[in-house]
């Protein structure tokens, strides 16, 4: 089996030196290669920016813009059984860049931003019947609702939805997830809290069965 998962969070620059990201740490991503590896999968894990050393054993390949992991993964992603992607990929970059540093003049700035390419809804639009897509929903209310329209919308076959923002246990960079895996029709699994280490255990062993059973 080989799984292909993309992590961390991408950066969209203005100038040389500043950037819009956002807060994800990877460390959902990382273990879910982690743990596919425990199964013996070959894993290409596409990175992002994070402060984490990459579980024994998989392939690794940084990236840093939304860009970057497109290409990275579009790459991939045919030779691959299983897409999981739990990246936090900017969704705008700014409209323009400057090529040098901007300096302070002690004025506002205001930029202009254009949406980045979807990654997952592209990926997924190529996916042969035999392939496995999970995308992750990362929603501050109402994410249920939120993870089943992506799942519909951009051709998935299960969804994790990820309740995130300041005082969720899901929040970017905690060590903690509680999660619910939906899919078509009534599919509906719920995680409670527990580390993110055994949560990717838990999702991997989903997946895997979904996988199987698409493929019997």
């Amino acid at each position: 089996m080989k799984i292909l998962i993309t992590a961390g969070a991408t950066r969209e620059f203005f100038d040389p030196v500043r950037y819009i990201s956002n807060p994800s740490s990877g460390k959902m991503g990382y273990a879910i290669a982690a743990a596919a590896r425990e199964k013996g999968w070959d894993v290409e894990l596409v990175s992002a920016n994070v402060s984490l050393t990459p579980p024994p054993g998989v392939c690794l390949t940084k990236v840093v813009t939304g860009d970057d992991m497109l290409a990275a993964a579009r790459e991939r992603f045919p030779h691959c059984d299983i897409l999981v992607k739990t990246a936090a990929v900017c969704d705008f970059r700014p409209k323009h860049y400057e090529t040098h540093k901007r300096k302070k003049d002690g004025k506002g700035m205001v930029v202009e931003f254009e949406p980045t390419t979807d990654i997952l809804k592209t990926l997924a639009a190529g996916k042969t019947a035999s392939q496995t897509v999970v995308g992750f929903a990362a929603e501050t209310q109402d994410i249920e609702q939120y993870a089943q329209k992506k799942l519909r919308e951009k051709n998935l076959d299960l969804i994790v939805a990820n309740l995130v923002g300041r005082g969720n246990v899901g929040a970017f960079g905690s060590d903690d997830n509680a999660v619910v895996l939906l899919g078509h029709g009534d599919f509906r699994k719920a995680f409670d809290l527990a580390p993110k280490t055994e949560i990717a255990r838990l999702l991997i062993d989903e997946i895997a069965r979904f996988h199987a059973a698409k493929n019997a």
